[in-house]
């Protein structure tokens, strides 16, 4: 099977997506055949790289020697590689792609629909479970309607004169990843103020308690070829004076969430790993989770909260598969499997038959 590997974007988690694409090309290069390395550049262009290339490459942007791609959609779509003044354009022949695109519009639908219209078959989320994992607002929502625990949660806007709860307030990018852009504050007049100071909250704006005595527990869920849920983590804080779980807690160490601190399993009070556990299972219906999605809890000894979903998390919480373990190789090959056997869309035009074209009459007649 060739298998492509989808990283990059124009995306505040840019250089993270690097690093989880690079991970996954250099495992599946040790392994059979050759994977197609595909770089999606910070303006949105698409170019082929060995899967051999380190992350030092991409420092200056696209890396020497790169080729030009195309994304073509409709029949016979796909990635297309340019023609030059001796050879003709090409389309890779990829079976499926595995995506390593964190954040922005790798994440929140906007790449998956591109494929679709494409024809290329990838892993993790579809247009729908992309879009409902990125927006904190609609994500909340559903976890609330399916009777799982959350925190109130509340929109900011320049008019809000009230939340409905007390400060502290923690404040979210209502479309973001799970730790750019956070903000914690202690009032609604200092929360509104951020709204103009914050680039990362100018598309929406989330707030919701901070809760000091909460912590984040993590489990991975994959769904092919069955549901698997991986060990619970609770990720640690390289600065323990620190509000909340950072940025550079997460990713920086050089192989993104799997090199970041962390206890391993969790240590958790009695029957909370089972309500962990429980909650997962659910959200795989209600949230439309596909591939590998992480989900993030807050909890202290007594209570839990569902947090959010990150549906294709850094390393693609290789890491947390532990027990059992479960290869790398192993989870690459599995989302290239199910990329291929359960397609994320199938587009159809059942229904449209011509009847209603045929008793329109007129168009001209409308207009009058």
């Amino acid at each position: 099977m060739t298998v492509g590997v989808l990283f990059g974007g124009p995306s505040p988690e840019h250089d993270i997506s690097i690093l989880t694409g690079l991970l996954a090309l250099r495992e599946l290069h040790h392994g059979r055949g050759e994977p197609v390395g595909i770089y999606w550049s910070k303006t949105g262009d698409f170019f082929q790289v060995p899967a051999t290339i380190e992350a030092e490459g991409f420092l200056e942007g696209v890396p020497k020697g790169a080729s030009a791609l195309s994304l073509r959609v409709g029949d016979g779509g796909g990635f297309v590689v340019a023609g030059g003044r001796l050879s003709k354009e090409r389309r890779l022949d990829l079976e499926a792609v595995i995506m390593a695109t964190h954040g922005g519009p790798g994440e929140d639908g906007t790449i998956q629909a591109a494929l679709d219209l494409a024809g290329v078959p990838y892993s993790g989320p579809s247009v729908a479970g992309a879009a409902i994992g990125m927006d904190k607002w609609a994500f909340s929502t559903l976890v609330s309607r399916a009777g799982l625990p959350s925190l109130e949660r509340a929109l900011l806007t320049p008019a809000t004169t009230e939340l409905g709860f007390a400060g502290p307030y923690i404040l979210k990018p209502r479309f973001g990843g799970s730790s750019i852009g956070i903000d914690v504050v202690a009032d609604l007049a200092t929360a509104k103020a951020r709204l103009s100071t914050n680039v990362h909250l100018s598309r929406g704006c989330v707030v919701e308690p901070f809760r000091e005595d909460l912590s984040d527990v993590q489990i991975a869920v994959r769904t092919y070829p069955h549901v698997e849920l991986s060990a619970i983590e609770r990720p640690l804080r390289r600065n323990t004076t620190a509000e909340i779980l950072d940025y550079r807690d997460k990713y920086v160490g050089g192989e993104g969430m799997a090199s970041a601190p962390r206890e391993l399993p969790a240590v958790l009070s009695p029957g909370q790993a089972e309500r962990i556990e429980a909650a997962a299972r659910a959200l795989v219906e209600v949230a439309l989770v596909r591939g590998v999605a992480r989900i993030d809890f807050l909890a202290n000894d007594a209570e839990l909260f569902v947090n959010e979903i990150n549906t294709i998390p850094g390393s693609l919480s290789k890491h947390l598969f532990v027990t059992p373990p479960l290869a790398f190789s192993q989870l690459l090959g599995d989302l290239a499997a199910e990329a291929l056997e359960r397609p994320a869309h199938r587009y159809s035009a059942a229904g449209a038959d011509g009847l209603v074209l045929r008793s329109a009459g007129s168009i001209s007649s409308k207009l009058a």
